[in-house]
């Protein structure tokens, strides 16, 4: 069988889907206090980048210099978008409150 088959696409989509259901139900019905909730959110969230790096985006470390220079890019990336958009955001809340 092909290595990036219809099966592998299958099996990454169904957990993608699971990790996605998961956090929704949890704020849906909450059953634990909100912290354990977010932290719940949080792994999800972490396993969830790491199915769609091995089932989708093909991410092995057989060539580990190209894969760890692709994934630290990626993560200074998103480090600037996310802390930006929080910089940005917390400024905004300091010019507003009085």
């Amino acid at each position: 069988m092909e290595r990036h088959g219809l099966r592998s696409y299958l099996v990454g989509f169904v957990l993608a889907v699971i990790l996605t259901v998961i956090p929704f139900w949890l704020v849906y019905a909450p059953m634990m206090p909100p912290g354990r909730t977010m932290l719940v959110i949080a792994i999800a969230a972490v396993l969830q980048i790491l199915v769609h790096l091995h089932f989708f985006l093909h991410v092995d470390f057989s060539t580990p210099k190209a894969n760890l220079m692709a994934l630290a890019f990626t993560a200074v990336l998103i480090f600037l978008m996310v802390g930006g958009s929080f910089w940005i955001m917390i400024d905004l809340h300091n010019r507003m409150a009085i």
